[in-house]
């Protein structure tokens, strides 16, 4: 009587295998293609690109906002000290190519604090001279071009930003008054102005919205 052949259990097991090595990989199938792997690289580089540029300005709006608030408070701070001293008490701004460095001063001999007098340190420098960007990288005095100044004049050419007369220098008196004037600081992109109001010697902070294209109170 004859016999049928068998199967060894490993032929089954090696046909198993090459079966199973021919098919491809279904829905369920973990891990990732390469064509899911560039769309999320793609989507990935459109994120930063886009944020990037927002995070640049945020920076820019956060240290001009800064830099014009410190300016502000030295102005508040030369009041306090001509109330407490009973005497005059200025800051003088002096050009630096295009920008400003400015120092405080105290009215030596009851004449107000002048130039001539500075110069022969009859008035004495209270606060050493410094520029704004020392302390707040890319800002500077000034009005950027296209942007039109508080009272509504505009101009394609950047600004002076110091406009507290000739002179440049902005007296606080010891009754609480002060020069009337406006000084303009920017930065890359954001623009501010620090507004004094000569009766009572206080201070206004305002911001060019370039969206609404219009000075808002900050």
């Amino acid at each position: 009587m004859s016999r049928r052949p068998r199967h060894s259990s490993s032929g089954a097991a090696a046909a198993i295998r090459v079966g199973m090595a021919a098919c491809p990989p279904g829905p369920s199938s973990h891990g990732f293609t390469a064509i899911e792997l560039l769309l999320a690289t793609a989507i990935a580089v459109t994120v930063v690109a886009v944020s990037v540029p927002l995070t640049v300005d945020a920076t820019d709006r956060v240290r001009t906002g800064m830099a014009a608030r410190y300016l502000a408070t030295r102005i508040m701070d030369a009041r306090m000290q001509a109330i407490r001293r009973s005497t005059r008490v200025a800051l003088r701004f002096e050009p630096v190519g295009k920008d400003y460095r400015f120092a405080e001063y105290l009215d030596g001999n009851g004449d107000g604090v002048r130039s001539t007098d500075i110069a022969a340190r009859v008035d004495p420098e209270l606060v050493p001279r410094q520029v704004l960007r020392d302390q707040f990288p890319h800002t500077a005095f000034g009005l950027m071009p296209g942007i039109p100044d508080i009272d509504g004049s505009r101009s394609s050419a950047f600004g002076d930003g110091v406009r507290i007369g000739t002179s440049r220098i902005l007296t606080l008196g010891p009754d609480g008054t002060a020069t009337s004037g406006t000084l303009y600081v920017h930065g890359r992109r954001a623009q501010y102005a620090i507004r004094i109001l000569g009766a009572t010697g206080r201070t206004r902070l305002l911001q060019f919205d370039q969206g609404a294209r219009q000075w808002l109170a900050r």
